[in-house]
């Protein structure tokens, strides 16, 4: 994966200096890339031979008709060509689907996949933002999503499954459930861009489903499954007026010679494949158990080929990162700027054991130094979290999520209740010394109500959690106030759910959504542990290929 790494800094997306450690050579160990998320054990090398050989050949004729290569692949996966759409990459088809189906409001729990925060609110949709609960280990509860969509009055439902960046699962029945119940809605997009890694179910894939409704797309990724992020394909299923739709709109050539030859490859290959997923799923599992044993560090259930952590009390994301680089060329995935996380969060993708044995030896050092247990230090300098601030400061002060500015959405607002276009908590503006605005969740709120904040994930013995924190709600909003800043923090390590320096916690950027009502006809779903490692169930959508 050195290539992958290499080809981010060559990007600009880090200083010439760090792109220097990406050469080989050095204390003669090559980077390793824990940050995108790939299959390590497909295409195989014998294969990887194959198309350089025939590299002359792809590169220098045009590729077939996108109709062909959809046909291909259908072929292969036992799916209607008339049902699928080919895209150059899911995100591709991410945007052609809020262009022609996204009318005017978009629902997304948070965090997750970037492009469906930022694609409809470029084209100046209303995203309704679902916050994700760290204490509940980031699980999503269908029945109050489904409460959120109706009181919001949302008119597109997405989940991804599992969910990016959390490896959050949903099983089946519960998602038919949820479609079943969300029938009238515009339209349902499942993002299933990484269920092949999963193995909670033996069929977890809603395609057979998808297509026998109206308003119900499944979006799938290629690149991902097969390790090939720079061949951008990927493909949506869906009922054929609604597959039709969207194919109309795509160019008669948007999928690459390489692309092709993929998939007319594939179907020599389907038991290489099989068994690379079983292997990133054992991967998973012992991945998981040995940044376990480091102190204070949590790892959440994951059915994804990444895991979700966060860091220990006191540990600063993007120290961890800039370190983690530059002191042992590791790539790592600091989550600072999504919406809905923070920088006390890493996304780090399942590898071979022999790279894992080196990202906890290089964690170790990182976090503890030569005192295991103790967490690195914030930085002196009074940098605070991130908290997403890349994406929240975009959120929060120059938008509303309607394309209105933050200003002319305020002086608007006449009445309690949401604001036209507010997804998340409208914020007010920081009190001076504050290094991001509070939302003020207060002010939506109609009926005066007692709520409590939030609180960080569980919490290892490390560190006990403090008693919740009251927030008085009034009876509705007479004018913009300013949230007093939060009290000084003493030097050391941040206690947990207590903002870092002149920052917020996760939980206070997640916003301040207060637990619903179960939706009619809609039970909780079910929660998910770790898998059985002693069962292995063939790959969804690929049952049929060997």
């Amino acid at each position: 994966m050195a290539g992958n790494v290499t080809s981010l800094f060559r990007s600009g997306a880090h200083s010439p200096s760090m792109a220097a450690l990406a050469r080989e050579g050095g204390d003669g160990t090559g980077p390793v890339d824990f940050c995108i998320p790939c299959n390590p054990y497909f295409p195989t090398p014998a294969m990887m031979e194959t198309m350089a050989a025939r590299l002359k050949d792809i590169i220098t004729f045009y590729p077939s008709s996108a109709d062909t290569i959809t046909a291909e692949l259908c072929n292969l996966l036992q799916l209607p060509p008339q049902a699928v759409a080919m895209g150059n990459g899911s995100t591709e088809l991410i945007t052609w689907i809020d262009h022609l189906l996204v009318r005017e409001s978009l629902a997304i729990p948070v965090p997750t996949f970037g492009r469906w925060t930022d694609q409809p609110m470029e084209t100046g949709k209303r995203v309704d933002m679902f916050p994700l609960q760290e204490s509940n280990g980031f699980a999503l509860d269908l029945a109050q999503y489904a409460d959120f969509i109706r009181k919001r009055g949302t008119k597109v439902a997405v989940i991804c499954n599992p969910n990016n960046p959390d490896g959050g699962f949903l099983h089946k029945q519960a998602l038919v459930q949820f479609m079943d119940a969300m029938a009238d809605l515009d339209l349902i997009v499942i993002d299933e861009s990484f269920l092949e890694f999963a193995d909670a179910e033996a069929e977890p894939s809603v395609v057979q489903e998808a297509m026998l409704r109206p308003n119900v797309i499944v979006l799938r990724s290629l690149g991902k499954n097969f390790g090939l992020h720079g061949i951008r394909f990927g493909y949506m299923v869906a009922n054929p007026s609604l597959a039709g739709k969207v194919r109309s709109m795509l160019p008669k050539w948007n999928l690459n010679a390489f692309a092709e030859y993929v998939v007319f490859m594939l179907k020599e290959h389907g038991t290489e494949y099989a068994q690379s997923l079983l292997q990133v799923r054992k991967d998973r599992l012992e991945m998981a158990s040995q940044l376990a044993t480091l102190p204070g560090l949590t790892v959440y259930p994951s059915q994804g080929n990444f895991l979700f952590v966060r860091l220990p009390v006191g540990a600063e994301g993007t120290v961890v990162r800039d370190r983690m680089l530059t002191e042992h060329r590791i790539l790592v995935r600091e989550c600072g700027n999504k919406i809905g996380s923070s920088s006390r969060f890493l996304r780090l993708v399942v590898r071979p054991e022999v790279d894992v044995r080196r990202l906890v030896s290089a964690m170790e050092q990182v976090l503890y130094g030569t005192r295991r247990g103790a967490a690195v230090p914030e930085l002196s300098n009074g940098t605070s979290y991130s908290s997403g601030t890349a994406a929240v400061d975009r959120l929060v002060s120059e938008t509303n999520g309607a394309g209105l500015q933050l200003a002319q959405a305020v002086g608007a607002m006449s009445a309690p209740g949401l604001a036209a276009g507010v997804g998340m908590p409208l914020p007010v503006a920081a009190q001076q010394g504050v290094g991001m605005p509070m939302p003020a969740a207060a002010m939506q709120m109609q009926q005066p109500q007692q709520m409590q904040q939030p609180m960080m994930a569980p919490v290892t013995p490390m560190a006990p959690a403090p008693a919740p924190v009251p927030m008085q709600m009034p009876m509705q909003m007479q004018a913009p106030a300013p949230i007093p800043a939060p009290a000084p923090v003493p030097a050391g390590p941040t206690p947990p759910g207590v903002p870092a320096r002149g920052g917020l916690t996760a939980a206070q950027v997640r916003g301040m959504t207060a637990p619903a009502p179960p939706a009619p006809n809609l039970a909780p779903a079910p929660a998910t542990g770790w898998p059985n490692a002693q069962s292995w169930p063939n790959a969804a959508g690929m049952g049929q290929v060997g």
